[in-house]
């Protein structure tokens, strides 16, 4: 692989975490339990969404092959995706989806505080720029899964019924590969191996005031990132947000 194969790839992941977890998000839009975390959510979903777009044309661009971000978004396959497994599981219940929320925020949280020492000054514009919004999603979910893991029986059985079936995707965040590597060695990408501990500390933390426990799994699923194995979720995804390109290529609004 070379350097901007690398580059390129690092760049994907980052768009496609982002564009991914921003549709699922937005599935939300109208049947949020109550009407201010449907606004909420839809908002997160509509940050998430605003910081694909200009990490997927920052991708295009590295690429050199006269992709652009919409181009990237709506006309590649399933196992052309970098997004890691997490984001692309389904919401199933408002558990489910904050405690998916919040792995992963907690996660792009140390992520972007890396990146915004990238040698990329493109990237490193963007990790400055979204951490902003980032650092508040990390804080509503944050709160929320406070406020149901120690609320009611109910709530507290759902949120960790959410965190048994979904802690096993994130091993992959935190997870070092070749291209990883090679871009932290050319000073554009985060050092993951400096994020873990963070990452693992502040997760203990907000699980241990929600009353919540760390499954004890060392299982974990990989495949996403690299495009190797994605769920089967990905492709309905797809399905769904490609639909008007592949009927209509090519038109505009």
């Amino acid at each position: 692989m070379t350097p901007q194969q690398a580059h390129f790839q690092y760049l994907l992941r980052l768009g496609d975490n982002a564009l991914i977890l921003g549709h699922r998000l937005s599935e939300w839009c109208g049947h949020g339990p109550v009407l201010e975390q449907d606004i909420a959510m839809t908002n997160i979903a509509l940050d998430q969404v605003g910081q694909a777009r200009s990490l997927l044309a920052h991708a295009g661009k590295v690429e050199g092959q006269g992709r652009d971000e919409d181009k990237l978004a709506y006309l590649r396959d399933a196992w052309e995706f970098r997004n890691a497994l997490l984001t692309e599981q389904p919401n199933e219940d408002f558990a489910f989806t904050i405690v998916r929320q919040f792995l992963f925020d907690a996660f792009n949280f140390y992520l972007h505080e890396e990146l915004k020492s990238s040698q990329d000054e493109q990237l490193r514009a963007i990790a400055e720029k979204s951490l902003k919004e980032i650092a508040y999603h990390l804080r509503y979910s944050s709160e929320w899964v406070i406020r149901l893991g120690d609320g009611t029986e109910e709530s507290h059985q759902k949120m960790q019924h959410a965190l048994d079936s979904l802690w096993t995707y994130t091993g992959e965040l935190t997870t070092p590969d070749e291209v990883d590597t090679m871009m932290l060695d050319a000073g554009i990408g985060a050092d993951l191996r400096r994020i873990q501990p963070l990452y693992d500390e502040k997760v203990a933390a907000i699980l241990k005031e929600a009353t919540l426990v760390k499954p004890e799994t060392k299982h974990m699923q990989h495949g996403g990132k690299n495009g190797r194995m994605h769920t089967e979720y990905l492709g309905y995804i797809l399905a769904e947000m490609q639909f008007v390109q592949r009927a209509y290529p090519g038109m505009e609004w």
